[in-house]
């Protein structure tokens, strides 16, 4: 039967004593936590122990001994170590020396039953204890393969063991203990001042911060903001909706609330991240929009892009009450439409002039709403922009309802023909007796519904593409601003600087294989891919997309439902 030691790389130089760490009987494997070397008190070793295992739950025990006859020329000393089998009773007894210069170790197995040192087949796998306890081993994402969720399950066992050691690791050679151990931190426990001053001045800033939330989130709850204007703007603009979103984030941050998992831990770690990096990018885009006077040139470029836009609808209306592309349209309702859409072009032309003077003084406000963030900003050029071009949605909206009418009363007039109605309580097509009269007045209905559909079809689709080419760049910004709330920066700069956090698996690379040594083999560990990264720590966003398939969508333009480019959580999907 093979016996698998995983013995710390850290306790190479280590003096000669006993190796304490678990034994895990399902692996028959031996996880080497640390090395007890000379002198101790055996009573005091077990007493320790005994309080490691209270505090971690670990079963942690004395395995076996070590001997480093580099350092320890004293004769006898192997007869002493293994003698050490009898004060701590554990079977199998694992004793591991290190031969002098050479790079040969000699490990064997002592049995409870026998005298003699028992020759098993013996596999030592060094690892780094630092990297193991630090790192998370996440699980396969294949989980569908029985043989690789065995090994995760296997490699967990030895990565938790590891890591609820951590009180283990506490004690370094300069304390006053009576035990002197060797580990990954026996020169010396590993900290940082800058850290630890964050971690006191985090307590206050914490409490002051929630305190401030508190306030901001009982004024968003606040009877005020539930009547209508406000709860409409609050409930479509995409500004108020990023600004809930990120008030969330902070309430997360601030709270006073352990991290109970590594997921929990690595989501706080990735919101903080996402919100420093925003709000930097927010102020930089503050003091580059702020030099220069480039709100002004912002301001006094608005106003003719805008009279530009509205001069090429007037074109385009113009060149629909005609005969566009040689068509032959219904003249009277052509002439209708047009000057329907025509007049309200003016009246935009004219709510544009009318704020011509304002617009420099609205633009220096908005865009200090940036320091908040470069979402915010975005958020906030997505709303000017459905502003902006106001008047192509009501257009749009105008030309698809014109449009819906007409296609859904022809095919009730179809079905007319046909001997066929609606059933609305089952909602179904039955059969229906119509008499004459119902039958002539449907057939005149038909017939000028069936005329007048082009020239309607025509105004819909144009404007049905101009409303699109909006929905599209107000798409884009959305998607940006939903890679940045919710790309994982934190996880993704750790993969970048300390992959080993973030274990996928590990890999054994052979070190020595010798006839009548133990095979030595190396345990390094696999670092996430970066899409796995983003697939598993990614932050959930504000946007609940439609899950509209492209034919859905086609028959939806065609029937001349609203199309949206997104919809909320809180609204209704069809």
């Amino acid at each position: 039967m093979v016996l698998k030691v995983f013995f710390p790389s850290c306790c190479f130089s280590a003096e000669s004593g006993i190796l304490i760490g678990r034994w895990i009987l399902e692996q028959n494997s031996a996880v080497i936590l640390a090395v007890v070397h000379f002198p101790f008190i055996p009573i005091q070793v077990k007493q320790y122990l005994s309080e490691v295992q209270r505090v971690t739950k670990v079963s942690v025990s004395v395995l076996g001994s070590w001997s480093n006859s580099k350092q320890e020329k004293e004769e006898g000393l192997s007869e002493f170590l293994e003698d050490l089998g009898t004060i701590f009773s554990h079977e199998p007894w694992i004793q591991i020396s290190k031969e002098g210069d050479s790079k040969f170790w000699s490990c064997s197995v002592l049995q409870k039953h026998s005298n003699n040192p028992k020759e098993e087949e013996i596999i030592l796998v060094y690892y780094d204890q630092r990297k193991v306890l630090l790192s998370h081993l996440h699980p396969p994402l294949d989980t569908a393969t029985p043989h690789k969720a065995e090994d995760a399950s296997k490699l967990s066992a030895i990565f938790d063991t590891v890591a609820k050691s951590k009180v283990l690791f506490m004690t370094d050679r300069y304390d006053d203990g009576p035990i002197k151990l060797t580990h990954w931190q026996s020169d010396g426990i590993e900290a940082s001042i800058i850290v630890e001053l964050m971690k006191q001045a985090s307590v206050p800033a914490c409490m002051l911060l929630t305190f401030l939330l508190s306030l901001i989130s009982g004024v968003c709850r606040s009877r005020v903001l539930k009547f209508w204007p406000l709860s409409f703007l609050w409930s479509k603009l995409s500004t108020c909706e990023q600004l809930g979103h990120r008030l969330q984030h902070l309430q997360v941050i601030s709270s006073n609330k352990k991290a109970q998992t590594q997921a929990q831990l690595m989501r706080k770690a990735n919101i903080f991240v996402s919100l420093l990096i925003d709000v930097a990018l927010g102020i930089l885009l503050v003091s580059w929009l702020y030099r220069k006077n480039r709100i002004g040139h912002l301001a006094d470029t608005l106003i003719p892009v805008a009279d530009h836009v509205a001069e090429e609808l007037q074109d385009l209306l113009r060149w629909l009450m005609g005969a566009p592309a040689g068509l032959k349209m219904n003249r009277a309702l052509d002439q209708v439409l047009g000057r329907f859409f025509l007049y309200h072009i003016h009246l935009w032309i004219s709510y544009i002039h009318l704020m011509s003077p304002f617009i420099e003084m609205i633009l220096w406000y908005v865009g200090l709403s940036a320091c908040l963030g470069l979402t915010v900003a975005l958020c906030i050029l997505s709303d000017i922009i459905a502003l902006l071009t106001f008047h192509i949605y009501c257009f749009y909206v105008y030309g698809a309802r014109l449009y819906c009418l007409k296609i859904y009363g022809l095919s009730s007039l179809w079905r007319l023909f046909r001997g066929k109605k609606w059933n609305v309580l089952r909602q179904r097509v039955d059969s229906c007796s119509y008499d004459l009269d119902q039958l002539f007045i449907g057939t005149l209905l038909f017939t000028i519904l069936l005329f007048l559909l082009p020239t309607t079809a025509l105004y819909y689709l144009v404007f049905t593409l101009l409303r699109l080419l909006v929905v599209i760049v107000q798409g884009l910004i959305h998607l940006l601003v939903d890679l940045i709330d919710s790309l994982p920066l934190y996880s993704v700069i750790l993969r970048l600087c300390r992959s080993y956090r973030l274990a996928a698996g590990v890999k054994f690379r052979v070190l020595e294989q010798r006839d009548g040594k133990p095979l030595r083999l190396l345990m390094q560990i696999n670092p996430l891919s970066y899409s796995s990264v983003v697939q598993t720590y990614r932050l959930p966003t504000y946007s609940c997309y439609p899950k509209d398939s492209w034919a859905s969508l086609c028959k939806k333009l065609f029937l001349g439902e609203l199309i949206y480019p997104w919809k909320h959580k809180g609204e209704k999907q069809d």
